[in-house]
């Protein structure tokens, strides 16, 4: 059984991307990588299941340029929905759908993810 999952992010700077997603989401920073050529990436941590490696784009296209695309669409469910929605910026408009709440937002560089009000909350 799957116990945990890492979702690969490529973006132009590792280190405002990941203070963006400690500050706004509640991850915790768990490791930082030394990579080739003096590049790293960071892990952070969404919860227990769920993590974030953050690699630089520019190293990707060096050493995987196969691999650089999109980002991933991600829908992250939480309990501190409202919590979540008040820390950010510029979230979008709450929606309901197929009866969950849900926001989206932005990163400091573009990129598009969802929130979802967990069950239990």
């Amino acid at each position: 059984m799957i116990q945990k999952t890492r979702v690969m992010l490529y973006v132009d700077d590792v280190e405002l991307i990941c203070q963006f997603f400690v500050e706004k989401i509640g991850a915790t920073l768990t490791e930082t990588i030394e990579l080739p050529e003096e590049f790293q990436s960071v892990v952070v941590t969404i919860s227990k299941e769920l993590e974030l490696g953050i690699f630089p784009k520019v190293f990707i296209q060096k050493f995987s340029p196969e691999v650089l695309g999109p980002p991933p669409s991600l829908v992250f469910f939480t309990d501190q929905f409202e919590e979540i929605y008040e820390n950010m910026e510029e979230p979008g408009e709450i929606m309901e759908n197929n009866g969950v709440l849900t926001f989206n937002f932005s990163d400091p560089e573009g990129n598009y993810f969802v929130i979802g009000k967990s069950e239990s909350s």
